[in-house]
C-alpha cells in the first residue's frame, strides 16, 4: 500500500518526499524498523520516537510520522507531520490491516477487576456455541493453534490491528479482548466499534506517573467503551456504573445479585468443593422471567457476577443455553482462582490478585469454603505504588490465618524496602495474624506445602499466569504452578 492511501485515514500533512512510496509495515520502535516501514513517532513517558527518527531512517523506513517536525533526515525521505501520533498510528493500522475488527464480532471488557475471568468464559460459551474465538489480554493472544505473550493488556495499536487481522484469517468470528483505560487513553483501541461493551467494577487502581492523575481520570476513560459500542452490559451493583455510563450512546443491560436488573442471580447460591476444584452452582433469571441453573468452576459471589456479565452477553449474541451452561461449566482461567493438582490434603490456588480490592475479594471468598486454616503466600511489585503494598498487607491479615510474605517482580527496588511496606500494612490490618517472612519466593513456596494440613486452602497470590520473575535487573523462568507440582512429587514418599 502506498502512502498516499494509508494517509486518507489521518489529518497527516506531508512537508517533504513522495506520498506515492510504498509502505511494507507500520512500527513505532526504531530498533524494529525494517526496510519498507512506515515509523511514527510516539512520545511516550520516559522516551520520545521523535528523538529516534534518524535512527529509522538509518534503517531503510519508508518514511517519518511525526508531531512536530525533526531535523537531520535525507530530503527525500516523506515526512508526514499529524495533530496526534498514537491515534494516527491507529488510523493507519485499521487502513493497512484492511478493517478486521469488521470481520469480527467484537467483545471488549473494562473494570477493575474480573476483565480476564470474564473473557474467558465468554470465549468458553462462544466456542461451545460453535464460534471461532480469539482472546486478547493479560493472559496474552490466543486461538486455535495460536498462543503469544503480550507486553500489555490492550496491545499497541498496530499490533492490535495486526492480531485481529490474522485472527480473521485463521477463520475465527469473534474476538473477546480486554479493554484497559490506558488502552483507551493511548489510542490503541481508537477506531474500533465494539459489538458488546462489558463494565465488571471499579476501584482505584493504575494511578500514578505514566498512568493516571486520579481516580477521577481513570473512571473517565473506562468509561469511553460506553460511547464506543452497541450493547454496553454493566455491573448494576458498583457504585461507579452511574458514572461509567456518562455520555453513553449504547443500549444498555445489567446484571447483578442484590438489586433488580436484566440477569439476576438468586443470593443463596452453592459452595461446590471436590479435589481440585473450587466452585459455585447458582440460579440466574433473565428478561424473560424465567430461572435457570448455572454452575461455574470458580469460587465466591465474584465469580457469580463474572458469570452473569457472560450470560447477559450470549443473550444479547442469541447464543443456545446449552452452550452457556457447557461454557461456564468447563472454562478453566490460568491464574485467576486456579487449583493446582496436587496429591494433599489442602488445596492450593493461584490468583493474579496484586491489590487490596482484588486480596480481599479472593480471600473473603475462600474463607467461605471454611477452611481449616486459610494460608497466603504473597508480596508486592518494584515500582509501583506504596499504597498498594499497604493494602495488600492489610487484606492479607484481616482474612488470612497465615501471611508467607516473599518477594513478587521487585524490578529496580529494594525487596527490602518493599517488605518493610508489607509489614506497615500487616500490623494496620491485624497485628495479631501470624507472619513469616521468607525473601525467596521460591522457598516461600516451599514453606507454604511444608506447613500446610488437612482441610487447609493456600492461596499463592500476585503472579496468576505469569511464568518469570523480575528480580532487580534479571528476568527469571519461574511457574509456581510448575514448581509447587514438582516440590509435593519429590516429598512423597
Amino acid at each position: 500500500m502506498n502512502l498516499c492511501e494509508l494517509l486518507q485515514a489521518t489529518d497527516g500533512v506531508l512537508l517533504q518526499g513522495d506520498a506515492r512510496t510504498e509502505v511494507r509495515s507500520l512500527c513505532y520502535d526504531s530498533r524494529a524498523v525494517t526496510p519498507g516501514a512506515l515509523f511514527v513517532c510516539l512520545p511516550g513517558l520516559h522516551t520520545d520516537g521523535h528523538d529516534f527518527a534518524r535512527q529509522a531512517a538509518a534503517a531503510g523506513a519508508a518514511g517519518i510520522v511525526c508531531e512536530r517536525p525533526v531535523t537531520g533526515l535525507p530530503e527525500d525521505l516523506p515526512v508526514v507531520q499529524v495533530t496526534h501520533s498514537r491515534r494516527a498510528l491507529a488510523q493507519l493500522a485499521i487502513r493497512f490491516y484492511g478493517e478486521p475488527a469488521k470481520r469480527l464480532t467484537m467483545i471488549g471488557i473494562t473494570g477493575t477487576k474480573g476483565k480476564t475471568t470474564t473473557a474467558h468464559l465468554i470465549a468458553a460459551v462462544l466456542t461451545a456455541a460453535g464460534r471461532r474465538v480469539g482472546l486478547i489480554g493479560t493472559n496474552g493472544v490466543c486461538w486455535p493453534g495460536f498462543r503469544q505473550a503480550l507486553d500489555h493488556t490492550t496491545p499497541e495499536s498496530s499490533d492490535l490491528q495486526r492480531l485481529l487481522r490474522q485472527m480473521a484469517d485463521a477463520g475465527c468470528d469473534a474476538c473477546v479482548m480486554e479493554v484497559s483505560s490506558l488502552g483507551l487513553k493511548m489510542d490503541r483501541v481508537t477506531g474500533i466499534r465494539y459489538d458488546i461493551g462489558i463494565f465488571t467494577n471499579l476501584s482505584p487502581d493504575h494511578i500514578g506517573p505514566g498512568e493516571h492523575a486520579s481516580f477521577a481520570e481513570y473512571r473517565a476513560w473506562k468509561s469511553v467503551l460506553f460511547r464506543r459500542c452497541q450493547v454496553g452490559i454493566v455491573n448494576g451493583e458498583d457504585p461507579q456504573t452511574e458514572a461509567i455510563l456518562t455520555q453513553h450512546t449504547c443500549r444498555v443491560v445489567t446484571y447483578g445479585i442484590d438489586r433488580p436488573a436484566d440477569w439476576r442471580a438468586a443470593p443463596d447460591f452453592a459452595l461446590l468443593r471436590q479435589p481440585g476444584m473450587l466452585g459455585v452452582a447458582f440460579t440466574a433469571t433473565g428478561p424473560d422471567g424465567i430461572p435457570r441453573a448455572f454452575q461455574v468452576a470458580m469460587p465466591g459471589r465474584f465469580s457469580v457476577c463474572n458469570a452473569l456479565a457472560a450470560i447477559a452477553a450470549a443473550d444479547v449474541l442469541h447464543l443456545p443455553g446449552t452452550a452457556v451452561q457447557t461454557g461456564l461449566r468447563t472454562a478453566v482461567v490460568e491464574g485467576r482462582v486456579e487449583p493446582v493438582p496436587l496429591d494433599a490434603p489442602f488445596t492450593v490456588v493461584l490468583d493474579y490478585a496484586h491489590n487490596e480490592a482484588a486480596a480481599e475479594n479472593l480471600l473473603t471468598a475462600l474463607r467461605a469454603y471454611q477452611p481449616a486454616r486459610l494460608i497466603v503466600v504473597f508480596g508486592c511489585g518494584g515500582g509501583r505504588s506504596r499504597v498498594r503494598r499497604f493494602g495488600m498487607g492489610e487484606a492479607c491479615a484481616r482474612l488470612a490465618d497465615l501471611c508467607i510474605v516473599t518477594e513478587d517482580n521487585s524490578r529496580g527496588e529494594p525487596l527490602a524496602d518493599i517488605l518493610a511496606d508489607i509489614r506497615t500494612g500487616l500490623r494496620r490490618g491485624n497485628p495479631d495474624t501470624p507472619f513469616v517472612e521468607i525473601p525467596d519466593r521460591r522457598q516461600a513456596l516451599y514453606y507454604a506445602l511444608d506447613h500446610a494440613g488437612p482441610g487447609d486452602i493456600v492461596a499463592v497470590i500476585g503472579k496468576g499466569h505469569e511464568t518469570t520473575l523480575q528480580r532487580g535487573d534479571e528476568t527469571l523462568p519461574f511457574c509456581e504452578r510448575e514448581i509447587l507440582q514438582t516440590y509435593m512429587k519429590q516429598k512423597q514418599p
